[in-house]
């Protein structure tokens, strides 16, 4: 069972985790493969409203999605995107990123290689990847404005969706952890965190969520 404590420290995490952009009109939305087909359906209303003329989806596939997406999570996503009314036209497909860094790498250099001139980044992930994503992009990508977006749920609605409370609570917990120790691998920008989310975060590592943790 898990404690009203953990339901309070996972949704600490869950708001700092989200940088809570409004959207805005961007040159381009990238849209970060991964197990849930949430992340095309935010970037395809998006589309849909204005908010930029070219999608890129990026991502291979991985111990969680290989199964469930067998031609690759970008490809799931670009057939998503067309089942719900965006052209073929609109979209690009970067199939070999295998993680954050990859992600925006690779779909920097297709765009380069399309001759796409990029000012501004649409970056769609999932909720809890938000920051994550958003410092990634900011360490590699610098000379870009990045906007941040996911699908608007709360945390309950998001487990509700997942059916998997565990799961969702070591996801949020693991994101933290990047955070606090990519920056001194090079991969993302450092940012501050206030010490009420360390706090949540010791807690919810001492509760058990430590299955998404990285391990030395």
């Amino acid at each position: 069972m898990i404690t009203s404590q953990s339901w309070a420290d996972a949704a600490k995490l869950w708001d700092f985790q989200q940088m809570h952009h409004e959207p805005r009109p961007c040159s381009v939305a990238i849209g970060l493969g991964s197990h849930d087909l949430g992340v095309a359906d935010v970037t395809v209303d998006l589309y849909h409203r204005g908010m930029m003329p070219l999608i890129v989806f990026t991502g291979a596939t991985s111990r969680t999605t290989r199964e469930r997406m067998p031609r690759g999570e970008a490809e799931h996503y670009r057939e998503r995107a067309l089942e719900l009314g965006v052209p073929d036209s609109a979209i690009l497909v970067e199939p070999e990123a295998r993680n954050t860094g990859e992600n925006i790498r690779f779909s920097r250099l297709l765009l380069a290689d399309q001759g796409v001139p990029v000012e501004s980044v649409l970056l769609v992930s999932k909720p809890y990847e938000e920051r994550r994503a958003y410092a990634t992009a900011r360490k590699l990508w610098p000379e870009v404005e990045v906007v941040s977006a996911s699908v608007p749920m709360t945390l309950a609605e998001y487990v509700d969706s997942i059916q998997d409370p565990r799961l969702v609570f070591d996801m949020l917990v693991g994101a933290q952890q990047r955070l606090l120790i990519y920056p001194q691998q090079g991969f993302l920008l450092q940012q501050a965190v206030p010490q009420v989310i360390s706090e949540a975060y010791e807690r919810l590592c001492s509760a058990g969520f430590t299955g998404r943790l990285i391990r030395n």
